[in-house]
């Protein structure tokens, strides 16, 4: 792996809880949370303001490891941030597609999908049976931000309830688009 990394965690709504595997690599391979606000009410301009303040703190160039709506959060900030040169990749594991009509108020604001092209390398991440976004929705999000997809089987929103554990073929995946 070239030079020193930071390597940001993006949990999505509600946070990642003890036994979200996000959880477990911050303990495991030293990953740095970025603390929103407001987890329960997410608002796109705050949490973006926050990732903005998250990569500048530090000059050492940054992974980003998004879950859920922090992948939402990764390509709203890419496409209007002008500290993009500071992401090396970005992971983005189980997209929601905010736009559904059952998604809950709370996330209103994360639409529409922002879909333009990602400026530094990325893989999406997908399950079979997610129940917040389809394969096909998915799919189309990863194409528009021009990342690579890699879909795992039927393992829900790919979270806590997964089963993952510590997930080393995740953290294998993410080694895999640094460059």
């Amino acid at each position: 792996m070239p030079g020193a990394l930071r390597f940001l965690l993006l949990p999505g709504w509600l946070d990642s809880g003890p036994t979200h595997w996000q959880s477990r690599w911050e303990v495991l391979h030293g990953c740095e949370r970025v603390q929103q606000g407001d987890w329960v009410w997410p608002r796109r301009g705050d949490w973006m303001a926050r990732l903005d303040e998250a990569l500048q703190s530090n000059p050492l160039p940054a992974v980003l490891i998004a879950h859920s709506l922090g992948c939402q959060l990764t390509t709203a900030w890419a496409a209007h941030s002008r500290h993009t040169v500071r992401v090396r990749a970005a992971l983005l594991v189980a997209p929601p597609d905010t736009e559904r009509e059952d998604m809950p108020p709370n996330l209103f604001n994360w639409r529409p999908v922002e879909r333009t092209r990602l400026p530094f390398a990325s893989m999406v991440v997908t399950s079979s049976d997610d129940p917040y976004c389809s394969l096909d929705r998915a799919a189309g999000m990863a194409r528009d931000w021009g990342s690579a997809v890699r879909p795992i089987g039927p393992r829900g929103h790919i979270n806590g309830d997964s089963g993952l554990d510590n997930w080393p073929e995740g953290w294998a995946l993410l080694q895999s688009i640094i460059v």
